[in-house]
């Protein structure tokens, strides 16, 4: 079968279009026909062997593929040949085929496009379990996304304003703040040229935020923290900066608030039904146009290389998902 390949870590260059043996499905394992795959952080640091989980070499990047399975291990008991799944496989999606294991597997609405699965299932299905089950976000309140420009971030815009919360974004760049607005942000702070903690201050009159989504980590984290409102939580959902910030222990003691981490992952398999609930819902809110989804670039699985430069340049705000058929 026709995959990209990565022989080595490190670099971007080091992806090629090759050949692969086609995979065998092991008896809890299904074999899906992929037909696109979503680009995401963790297959830019996965490649630069940066992140919790690492694959055997040689390996396919690609950890959200959207497809139809064609081969059902013996001990599969949920799903069948023909259904329409994603599939999150943390790698080995940019390839014509991948088997994953079924616990990791979720059937898709026939009105629901494997692109707009492989682009969105994962980053809302990642801010909806953060501001539902660990930040229990309520109407009313206001929430400060970090990173709104990014996958998870810009989920979190359109999630919040779902949820009835007045929405912060803040972000490195003017244009970056522009697409958060579209997507709903009610107030944007620049933490580029602006202060961080002062400006949250001011557009919450001085009471700070509810809740935090942090997808970011790095220098604006304590900031962040320092602009929360008394019983505030804040959510840890990812380092896309490189850096783990380091906290001051006191600032949660003083605010009474809590810092919450968010392993959708994790969640995902210990609490199967709530996560199939959650799903549900946000599939609903797409079908009923509620929810937008991500705004995508679509690239060829030739083009898979182009793809992880533009997410590695951050050069675009749009969702890359690999088309592989």
């Amino acid at each position: 079968m026709k995959a990209i390949v990565c022989e080595e870590f490190g670099s971007v260059e080091n992806l090629f279009l090759g050949e692969r043996p086609d995979p065998i499905p092991d008896s809890n394992q299904v074999l899906i026909k992929v037909e696109a795959c979503g680009v995401s952080f963790p297959d830019l640091l996965i490649l630069q062997n940066k992140y919790q989980f690492q694959p055997s070499l040689p390996y396919s990047p690609g950890g959200e593929a959207a497809g139809q399975i064609v081969e059902v291990g013996k001990e599969v008991k949920n799903f069948q040949k023909g259904d329409r799944v994603l599939a999150l496989c943390r790698w080995g999606g940019f390839a014509e085929k991948v088997v994953v294991d079924a616990e990791r597997v979720f059937k898709i609405p026939n009105a629901i496009s494997y692109v707009m699965a492989a682009s969105s299932i994962y980053s809302y299905s990642t801010s909806y379990h953060a501001l539902k089950d660990r930040g229990e976000l309520k109407k009313g309140e206001t929430l400060l996304v970090l990173g709104g420009s990014g996958a998870i971030g810009s989920a979190a815009i359109e999630l919040g304003k779902a949820m009835g919360a007045k929405v912060i974004a803040a972000a490195s760049s003017d244009e970056k703040l522009a697409f958060c607005k579209e997507k709903g942000a009610d107030e944007l702070i620049n933490y580029g040229s602006e202060d961080l903690k002062n400006k949250i201050k001011e557009l919450t009159d001085g009471k700070g935020v509810d809740v935090v989504l942090d997808p970011v980590g790095g220098n604006f984290t304590e900031a962040a923290l320092r602009g929360t409102a008394w019983k505030g939580r804040y959510l840890i959902v990812g380092f896309a900066n490189g850096e783990i910030p380091k906290i001051p222990m006191n600032l949660p003691l003083l605010k009474g608030c809590a810092i919450v981490g968010v392993f959708w992952g994790n969640f995902s398999k210990k609490e199967v039904e709530l996560n199939l609930q959650n799903m549900d819902r946000l599939n609903q809110w797409f079908l009923e146009g509620k929810l937008k989804g991500e705004s995508i670039q679509e690239y060829h699985l030739s083009e898979a290389k182009k793809a992880i430069l533009a997410l590695q340049e951050r050069s675009k705000f749009k969702k890359g998902v690999v088309r592989i058929s």
